[in-house]
């Protein structure tokens, strides 16, 4: 059975920065594709991040390039994603997923398997 728990939400103030971990087990953690994405009260679900198997290649959403980084440890069977200079309209809930077919990965559709969310607030 495949389980992601996310971890790192907090409450931050803007300017800030915060890492969120998550941690799959009841997979082969290296064949997935791993991504990062937030749901805002009253927004639609968007994808913020995603990396390939090995880590090599990533690509993330506009709004956050360059202020967030997604990384992974395939030993750990941990996916991270670093955010930077946090402003109060990133603050959602962020949940990881995973996929193997490699589909669109902006797509959340494309994703089989999410985790719960971990609360991301970020104070003016």
């Amino acid at each position: 059975q495949v389980q992601l728990v996310e971890s790192g939400g907090a409450l931050v103030q803007a300017g800030g920065s915060r890492r969120l971990s998550c941690v799959a087990s009841g997979v082969a953690f290296p064949n997935y594709v791993m991504g990062w994405f937030r749901k805002a009260p009253g927004k639609e679900r968007e994808f913020m991040a995603a990396n390939s198997k090995s880590g090599s290649v990533t690509g993330y959403a506009d709004s956050v390039q360059g202020r967030f980084t997604i990384s992974r440890d395939n030993a750990k069977n941990t996916v991270y994603l670093q955010m930077n200079s946090l402003q109060p309209e990133d603050t959602a809930v962020y949940y990881c997923a995973a996929q193997t077919t490699c589909g669109a990965v902006g797509d959340a559709r494309t994703y089989p398997h999410w985790g719960q969310g971990t609360q991301v607030t970020v104070s003016s």
